[in-house]
């Protein structure tokens, strides 16, 4: 490899100013292949970034964290578009509230940080499906990430509708998007497919124009390098702390032998998975490895830096010889926590940034005030089994003296929370094939004859994607999963009910191919013999809770303690104050969780390591009450209980049998 230390660059580095300004006819962004950097406004320049997800963090939260980066020392920060959370059918568009990506990137500019721009289509982050739309998938023979015509003409109609936002933001164009990746870490997917990447470079350079630098970003594997790369392209990589930094650009300079040298990607910390130990990493090791690749005069952006919750529908998954779902939580052990606290870890890359360049004048801003709330009893929710003929949502015993009621195991409500009424097929069908993106479905039948005998009720493999509560004449009988568990033995009479509520865990984001169907993949079978006639039932559970489901139906006095789905349902008031705070599920096996119809996400207790959900303060109330509605799919406590904390917990791996009545 070429040498990458040249004094005179550091030097060059040192000399320039962070955030120069020049009039936008004088504005350009450009790769200097002779003296191996980039050069703003025609002076040699090097950024130091972090990635920030605006999809991941409150709005009323993102100035906090990008004026926290700011004073972190960076230039610039990294961000994603997910594809599927502007689109979530295909031609239906949402850029308001959280989704503005416009609103961020301008108070990016606002605040004085340059953005390299990640706008995929494909985009990982541990996102569902690595930011691609669910909806592609409506098409059964569709190849993603392929020159395949109909998912090339899905990438096409996104592109037209993102990068016309995007272009006025272009540096060249007065705005402070300094680059915009293409695709990403296409190298380790299976296609390899240049075509794709060709396509993908002449949309960008059609709606972008030809000045913009364009990306890639790939690991240090030879052959990775050798299947995300493409001419006209500037290549990067990608690697984390303990990496030996000269190696791992000597992998770039076989590929760009010239030009700066980039690492796209710092890994500052790793995600976590469902079942598996928190991971973490050292402040000093991420530090080390920091100050050395400044050290050659790399530029750097820091994966990731700010980081924070994941509500239900986002989080993805990974294929490593299993299906690994992300925690809801997405902490990352990073240098702002999922909270927006800076870290140890933080202002030790913070010291080492000031070694090479001047700090921002002015203080830290401190860590958010968190606030905890203490004990909230629950209450099981009640269904009324006669004397209303309203919805249930609309029912209640000041409404209608004469109600009696039932307790409201999960398929009590199934009117509420499938307005539409299932759907007939003789045997089951995955969400995709009834366009159920997210969430859960209920698969219903009767068995067709007398069970005396345990008898054994399976799948085939790899067919439950990814979790399925079974119910025998509406008793839990126990859970089926992908990768794991995929018989029961059951006994019953013929006619008695079987329901599977199927719950989808996130779709693949990285690993294998992408495309990954969710739902009952084939048919249940009892003792080998294939089970029919089956009522589907697609679940809108958020748009129920949102609408102020089950509130005005709670009951008098219930307890938990009783195995199998089911909701439950609690009021707090916060003390004049709404600030941050964590739930904590002391009993509790697995389910959901809504505070005032806020979606906060999976908790899974017993497989761990996550314990809490990060509530932001910005979705309490003040003045009246914040209410809970919560999904639990396995048992829960005899006491339902939920705590509210100033921090969060982790732990190690609890591990959880599969709980089944006696």
């Amino acid at each position: 490899p070429a040498r990458m230390g040249l004094p005179t660059l550091a030097l060059l580095l040192a000399a320039e100013l962070l955030h120069t300004q020049a009039s936008p006819s004088a504005r350009s962004f450009q790769l200097d292949y002779e003296h191996n950097c980039f050069r703003k406004d025609g002076a040699p320049f090097r950024y130091i970034s972090g990635s920030i997800h605006y999809a991941r963090v409150p709005r009323p939260a993102w100035r906090d964290r990008l004026l926290k980066m700011y004073m972190s020392g960076l230039s610039t920060v990294q961000v994603y578009v997910p594809w599927n959370y502007h689109e979530t059918l295909p031609g239906v568009y949402d850029f308001t509230g959280n989704r503005d990506v416009e609103a961020f990137l301008d108070l990016t500019a606002e605040l004085g940080l340059l953005v390299i721009l990640r706008p995929g289509p494909y985009i990982c982050a541990e996102w569902d499906m690595g930011g691609l739309p669910a909806w592609l998938l409506w098409k059964p023979d569709i190849n993603l990430r392929t020159s395949n015509p109909a998912y090339l003409a899905a990438v096409d109609s996104w592109l037209h509708i993102l990068l016309p936002k995007i272009k006025p933001r272009l540096y060249q164009q007065g705005g402070n998007i300094i680059s915009v990746q293409v695709e990403n870490e296409y190298g380790s997917y299976y296609a390899c497919d240049y075509g794709y990447l060709r396509h993908l470079l002449g949309s960008f350079r059609a709606l972008l124009g030809s000045e913009v630098l364009l990306f890639t970003t790939d690991s240090t594997r030879a052959e990775e390098l050798r299947c995300g790369t493409l001419q006209g392209l500037y290549a990067t990589v990608d690697f984390g702390p303990g990496s030996n930094v000269t190696e791992a650009f000597g992998a770039q300079r076989h590929v760009e032998p010239k030009g700066p040298l980039v690492n796209s990607e710092y890994y500052t910390g790793w995600l976590d998975y469902w079942g598996e130990a928190h991971a973490s990493t050292s402040a000093a090791w991420v530090a080390r490895g920091l100050e050395d690749m400044l050290q050659l005069g790399a530029s750097i952006n820091m994966q990731s830096l700010s980081l924070q919750l994941t509500t239900l529908s986002w989080p993805g998954a990974d294929y490593k010889d299993q299906y690994k779902p992300v925690t809801t939580s997405y902490d990352y052990d990073a240098p702002l926590s999922e909270a927006g606290d800076p870290t140890e870890k933080l202002f030790a890359i913070r010291t080492v940034i000031s070694k090479f360049q001047p700090l921002p004048i002015g203080p830290m801003p401190p860590a958010t005030p968190k606030y905890a709330y203490g004990w909230v009893a629950l209450q099981k929710v009640s269904a009324y089994s006669k004397g209303c003929t309203a919805p249930a949502q609309h029912c209640s015993t000041a409404q209608h003296p004469s109600l009696s009621l039932q307790y409201a195991d999960f398929l009590n409500v199934l009117d509420v929370l499938c307005p539409s009424g299932p759907i007939q097929s003789q045997f089951p069908l995955t969400f995709e094939a009834l366009k159920q993106a997210h969430g859960f479905m209920v698969y219903h039948t009767q068995l067709p004859w007398d069970v005396p005998d345990p008898a054994t009720l399976g799948a085939p493999p790899h067919s439950i994607c990814d979790r399925g509560y079974v119910m025998l004449q509406k008793e839990y009988q126990g859970t089926l999963e992908r990768d794991g568990q995929t018989t029961l033995h059951v006994t019953g009479r013929a006619g008695d009910t079987l329901d599977i509520l199927l719950e989808n865990m996130g779709r693949i984001s990285f690993g294998a191919n992408t495309s990954d169907f969710k739902g009952l993949l084939g048919n249940l079978s009892l003792n080998s013999r294939p089970l029919s006639n089956w009522l589907i039932y697609p679940l809108a559970i958020d748009t129920a809770v949102q609408q102020g489901w089950p509130h005005t139906a709670l009951p008098k006095s219930s307890s938990g303690g009783r195995v199998g789905p089911a909701f439950y349902t609690g009021t707090f008031e916060t003390p004049g104050i709404a600030w941050d705070t964590f739930v904590k599920f002391p009993g509790w096996r697995k389910g959901l969780l809504w505070i005032n119809g806020f979606n906060l996400g999976r908790y899974w207790t017993c497989r761990g390591p996550q314990q809490t959900l990060f509530v932001p303060g910005s979705v309490l109330h003040v003045g009246h009450p914040n209410n809970i509605t919560l999904l639990e799919l396995e048992g829960a406590p005899p006491t339902p209980l939920l705590l509210f904390l100033d921090r969060p917990l982790y732990n190690r791996t609890l591990g959880c049998s599969t709980m089944a009545t006696e």
